[in-house]
């Protein structure tokens, strides 16, 4: 029995956070200015004050400036939008992230419509949705790209090949369909209402599962030699004698690693591409906003 490739997302995002640090060097010595990333955090969620160290170190260490908003959890959404319009007319600031979820109190739909789309690095304006769904160029979410990324490097041409998506989120599941249609690939949108969901998944040449359900996809499930993105970051119940639980995906990956021929391991494998992505799109942004072209090819 062969057993599948790992894709090493650690060593990929890697790579590209090293082109985007020299862009964004470039973009320095072009502008007279670094290319700005700024982040907004409302409220004391552990998990999104992580995110926002790991995006914040990120940042710097590609050379960028990287601006730091921490609100209280109290925040009312007029305050939360009266920041988002103030970054929005700094000209120092190329991209804006405001880390969700939000509390309770705040809708997370008007505030993301309040970001300017040429400064929407997260990819969640309706208009860069938009953009993607008719084959406009815009700001996609990162890990969606982050996984196109992957997938292209390995397979080459991904026309002709049939792709399951297993779920229908507006962040993952639904702009990685259309980054794979855009590609040519013949795509399937797969969710919790799909009937026979191990019998269309069997037929993909590629699969991305990012439903958050752990080790859902069973290895049973899938066509021999399929490549396998797994989205999904799930924490166990920590067995006896353990402090915490392991991180798995939503793919049996012991047993998919008899069948594969390619899969992202869960943790190394997606989630260091997105803020490697994020990063990208902020450079991108950048030299949109100064009106620089940037070299073709780079990024």
């Amino acid at each position: 029995m062969s057993t599948a490739q790992v894709i090493d997302g650690k060593a990929f995002a890697a790579k590209l956070r090293e082109r985007v640090g020299e862009q964004a060097a470039k973009f320095e010595a072009a502008s007279g200015r670094k290319a700005g990333l700024a982040v907004v955090l409302v409220g004391e969620d552990p998990a999104s004050q992580v995110y926002v160290r790991s995006k914040h170190k990120a940042t710097v260490e590609a050379g960028m400036e990287s601006f730091e908003h921490r609100l209280p959890a109290d925040t009312s959404e007029a305050e939360l939008l009266a920041l988002v319009e103030q970054l929005n007319s700094d000209p120092a600031v190329d991209g804006i992230l405001v880390q969700l979820p939000l509390p309770g109190h705040l809708d997370e739909q008007a505030v993301i419509a309040s970001i300017s789309p040429d400064k929407d690095v997260d990819g969640f304006h309706v208009t860069n949705a938009g953009r993607l769904a008719v084959g406009q160029s815009g700001f996609v979410p990162c890990t969606p790209l982050g996984c196109m990324m992957l997938l292209t490097d390995r397979l080459g041409d991904l026309s002709g090949l049939e792709a399951v998506v297993i779920g229908r989120s507006n962040i993952v599941g639904k702009p990685m369909a259309q980054l794979l249609l855009d590609a040519n690939a013949t795509v399937t949108i797969a969710h919790s209402r799909t009937k026979d969901l191990p019998a269309v998944v069997k037929r993909a040449d590629i699969v991305v599962a990012a439903v958050g359900r752990a080790e859902m996809v069973k290895a049973e499930w899938l066509k021999e030699g399929a490549t396998v993105i797994d989205v999904g970051i799930n924490r166990m119940p920590p067995a006896e004698g353990e402090e915490k639980g392991r991180l798995v995906g939503d793919v049996d990956y012991a047993g998919a690693q008899g069948v594969a021929s390619a899969i992202t391991p869960v943790p190394g494998g997606v989630g260091p591409m997105t803020i490697a992505v994020l990063l990208r799109n902020t450079v991108v942004a950048a030299y949109c906003n100064e009106g620089l072209d940037l070299p073709e090819g780079t990024l």
